[in-house]
């Protein structure tokens, strides 16, 4: 897999310029820019950057097939809440959702 070409890919699923890339992800401009325009490849922290500012984990990014994994706004949020449980928060909350 070429991850230039993931990340234009995800990008144009999206209707995302480079601009709205960098905004969403936190990634300064000049860095997604050069990931194009010099064909550099992202270091890992910059990749992450990137998949949760299209709202993907890692493994999505890497999953093969046609269809990229698009979150809503909603599901965005409940993974962000989900990432500020601790263990016993999270074993509690799957407990009430199964029951549900």
């Amino acid at each position: 897999m070429d991850i230039s070409d993931r990340i234009k890919q995800l990008s144009k699923e999206r209707g995302w310029t480079n601009y709205r890339l960098a905004k969403e992800s936190n990634v300064p401009q000049a860095t997604v820019n050069n990931l194009f325009r010099l064909n550099n490849q992202p270091t890992v922290p910059t990749l992450e950057s990137l998949c949760n500012g299209f709202g993907i984990t890692l493994s999505q990014f890497f999953a093969e097939g046609d269809e990229a994994v698009i979150l809503s706004e909603e599901q965005r949020e409940m993974l962000k809440v989900w990432d500020t449980l601790n263990k016993e928060q999270k074993a509690a909350l799957l407990e009430l959702l199964k029951k549900m």
